[in-house]
């Protein structure tokens, strides 16, 4: 066949590699320290791996990413080794941006095969910090364990990587390029990585209503992917002032922050929201776009599951619940029981989960669930296949505007229906591993002689039955309190140990430290925490 006049055309070669023992993809992909991504091939056969666990060729991918360090050099591979493995289109993110959710959007919009993410979420990023890929499936959510594990086998044998010579392709300027590649038509379009999203987000919620109702609002994105989002709906949708969205510029190192919204890395955002005479709303996202933290007036924290919970007892405030009904809920098994004595009292399915947003995308695909959430800060719905940072900022300015109340005020409201389940987090992050693994064996040799219900959280999917083991150590200790143990897998190097405590008390009006003081001397006393691990206190408190 003739190549067309304006059109380049290229060839593939086949490159020998070495195949890494290390690639096997967590619940949120392979997260590793950036230099590791940076060894010669560690990159290329990887994504290698990906393409060759599905059938890509003439396929439509998605690539996009947080906009942290090595994204950018990590794109144009994944140009060049897509066109070589025969994928027929790439549809990328403008500057090589796209938040997860956006992502999850853009597959399920123009049904592409999947997805694959640059993003290590809420890590730190920069050339001595971290980075991920991640690939996300057909529905628009994290890869299921069937592929994540084809992922890792293919990686464990793989012998050469396909690449195509393309040179270095303009990823900035929205449009179309097409190339040939070994004879067939490859095409790269660069995409407005936040015109579809706002386009959903005008869906879902009621945004004359928001404008009509507008609150003194702080958003920071912490100089994550999240700013050019935010800057869009929030000042030029909504029409709150510029000053109203901070840290909205997305930086390769995100500016030296830890961009995880929370109270201690978040903590200056929080100070602003106590000592703000004005601010009636503030929220922070993470990296990469899905986490969410909510703070009301005078520094208000709604914990996780509180959010979750109340989101559910107010889906009425939001046009989409309206138009689609609401059937069910789920939540991980660490996150507060909150959202049970909700769907109890509205006669909701509910579902408890393993941490992971791919299980509860098996659910939702089923139609059993609409709504979902964990403790970790992530929060969502139907509309996409992962949490949502700015829908869960969007969902509480809906509830606020259809309510008149101060978030404090909705919160006592809540808590003076359901009763509150008072919840902390501690983590101990980056412990040795070993050290790790010997405090969970030596709780579970304890469960024996505990006067309490213990077990090992396991799952067996409803969906597709596939059966997920050992998934956190459990203690009930009747009356709705109960502490929690597991090891977590989203960091890049040793391990991190979180403790979850909760406790049910229809005393709502209580410090969270004072009421659960009596739980976390038991678990700290059960585990011997400090002793095993060699710590003295956690790195940051929830």
């Amino acid at each position: 066949a003739l190549t067309p006049l304006n059109i380049m055309s290229y060839t593939s070669t086949k490159v020998s590699t070495t195949a890494f023992k290390d690639q096997k993809p967590g619940t949120s992909g392979l997260r590793k320290p950036t230099k590791t991504f940076q060894v010669p091939n560690y990159t290329e056969n990887f994504i290698q791996s990906i393409l060759s666990s599905q059938n890509v060729a003439g396929t439509t991918l998605v690539v996009g990413g947080d906009g942290r360090y090595f994204g950018r050099e990590a794109i144009q591979l994944i140009i060049q080794i897509s066109a070589a493995n025969q994928v027929s289109k790439l549809l990328v993110g403008q500057h090589g941006i796209l938040s997860t959710p956006a992502v999850s959007n853009i597959i399920r919009k123009y049904k592409a095969l999947g997805g694959i993410l640059l993003t290590a979420s809420h890590n730190p990023g920069g050339p001595d910090a971290d980075f991920g890929i991640k690939y996300n499936g057909s529905n628009g959510g994290p890869a299921v364990e069937s592929v994540t594990s084809a992922i890792y086998d293919i990686s464990l044998k793989l012998k050469q990587y396909d690449i195509a010579d393309i040179p270095q392709v303009d990823i900035d300027t929205v449009g179309t390029q097409t190339f040939q590649v070994d004879g067939r038509e490859f095409v790269v379009e660069v995409i407005d990585a936040v015109a579809d999203y706002v386009e959903l987000m005008k869906e879902i919620f009621d945004f004359e209503k928001l404008k009509a109702s507008r609150l003194p609002i702080l958003i920071n994105c912490m100089n994550g992917v999240t700013g050019p989002y935010a800057e869009r709906i929030f000042v030029e949708e909504l029409g709150y002032s510029p000053e109203s969205v901070i840290k909205s510029k997305p930086l390769p190192d995100f500016g030296g922050l830890h961009p995880d919204p929370n109270l201690t890395y978040a903590k200056d955002m929080v100070d602003t929201m106590k000592t703000s005479q004005n601010l009636q709303f503030g929220a922070a996202y993470d990296g990469d776009g899905d986490r969410n933290m909510i703070l009301g007036q005078a520094g208000a924290f709604v914990q996780p599951g509180d959010s979750l919970a109340i989101i559910a007892a107010n889906l009425q405030s939001i046009p989409y619940f309206q138009k689609t009904g609401i059937t069910g809920v789920a939540r991980s098994m660490p996150t507060s029981c909150a959202v049970d004595r909700v769907a109890k009292a509205l006669n909701l399915k509910f579902y408890e989960v393993p941490t992971g947003w791919k299980f509860f995308g098996n659910l939702m695909d089923a139609g059993e669930i609409d709504l979902c959430g964990e403790e970790s800060f992530g929060t969502g719905s139907t509309h996409v296949r992962e949490k949502d940072g700015i829908w869960a900022s969007l969902a509480w300015l809906s509830i606020l505007a259809a309510k008149g109340s101060t978030i404090k005020e909705i919160l006592d409201e809540h808590w003076k229906v359901y009763g509150r389940n008072f919840f902390l987090r501690m983590d101990y992050e980056n412990v040795d591993s070993q050290k790790a693994d010997n405090l969970m064996r030596n709780i579970e040799g304890q469960f024996g002689t505990l006067e309490a219900k213990c077990d090992s959280y396991s799952y067996v999917d409803p969906i597709d039955k596939s059966v997920t083991k050992n998934q956190g150590l459990r203690i009930d200790l009747g009356n709705g309190s109960r502490i929690i143990y597991r090891l977590s897998g989203t960091g890049s190097s040793g391990s991190t140990v979180r403790v979850y405590i909760e406790k049910y008390d229809t005393n709502y009006d209580q410090d969270v430290q004072v009421a659960t003081d009596d739980i976390v001397r038991q678990a700290l006393s059960i585990s011997n925490l400090q002793g095993v691990l060699g710590v003295d206190a956690p790195t940051v408190v929830t």
